[in-house]
């Protein structure tokens, strides 16, 4: 398939990496250029605006960071409303569910693509895609989402994908941050951090998203996967959505509040989320 990948961060650059390497012709853009050499390299085409990146694409897949990057790529001025054509469109970034009722509003052809996992477990086929939207729709997307590997869970209604994404970011923003007060816990009680380290590591409490952090908890050393500023700005969603349908929560503000601290100290913006965890260090 010809597809276009807009967006060059770490998420979008493997997609776009596994695309090429399931044989489809892929073009990329970036809103700061020069951020796919590696796959140029591999053989994809480097546009320069949006409109030159889906030009023949049947198929375009944003990658952004936030609401306002996908709004912006999407429908603005010269955004990708005004050139795509009869391609499908597939949002993988992590939005509010009000922006994709809003993105299936505008696109004859749109579906919901947010992904579970970090880069490296999109690069290496082992990523969970959350595909929301018509069922005709997804079965014609099926080459492309095959070349991506991993598992797919579909949802009929695209915001439904966007549900899911936003509840289980809150389950590991919630994990991570307990996982640091457990550290905390145990430090202040004696407990050295080799021995946190063989406790909590083997414990079964200790999910895989938060065991893969548990290094970078303890030490502050680790690959950064998901950053603060990302991780404050999902804890924003599950806020938002859920005061759109009048639900109280108790600790998803605490949690958005912690990570927007985390993300606003010199230095942690664009660390690792485990990044939270300097913060105990600090009481």
């Amino acid at each position: 398939m010809r597809i276009a990948v807009l967006g060059m961060g770490r998420m979008g650059r493997a997609v776009a990496g596994r695309l090429l390497e399931g044989g489809h012709r892929v073009s990329v853009w970036n809103r700061t250029p020069g951020r796919a050499g590696d796959l140029v390299g591999a053989g994809a085409t480097e546009a320069g605006d949006i409109d030159a990146a889906v030009s023949g694409a049947e198929v375009v897949v944003t990658s952004l960071a936030n609401d306002d990057a996908v709004r912006e790529t999407a429908l603005g001025e010269r955004g990708l409303v005004a050139s795509i054509g009869e391609a499908t469109y597939l949002d993988a970034s992590t939005v509010s569910p009000s922006l994709v009722r809003e993105l299936d509003d505008a696109f004859d052809r749109f579906a919901a693509l947010p992904i579970l996992g970090a880069p490296q477990a999109v690069s290496g086929g082992k990523a969970t895609y959350l595909a929301g939207g018509r069922p005709e729709l997804l079965e014609a997307l099926a080459p492309a989402l095959d070349s991506l590997g991993g598992s797919v869970k579909r949802f009929d209604r695209p915001e439904l994908a966007a549900v899911a994404k936003v509840s289980l970011n809150l389950l590991l923003l919630s994990g991570v941050a307990t996982l640091a007060e457990a550290v905390t816990v145990g430090r202040a009680g004696g407990l050295d951090d080799g021995q946190l380290a063989d406790l909590l590591g083997d414990s079964p409490m200790v999910a895989p998203g938060m065991r893969n952090r548990l290094g970078a908890v303890i030490d502050g050393t680790g690959p950064t996967l998901w950053t603060t500023t990302l991780a404050a700005k999902d804890g924003g969603l599950a806020v938002s959505l859920a005061k759109e349908h009048d639900k109280g929560l108790v600790l998803a503000p605490v949690l958005a509040d912690l990570y927007r601290e985390a993300a606003a100290r010199r230095g942690l913006a664009d660390e690792d989320m485990a990044a939270v965890a300097r913060l105990y260090g600090e009481t």
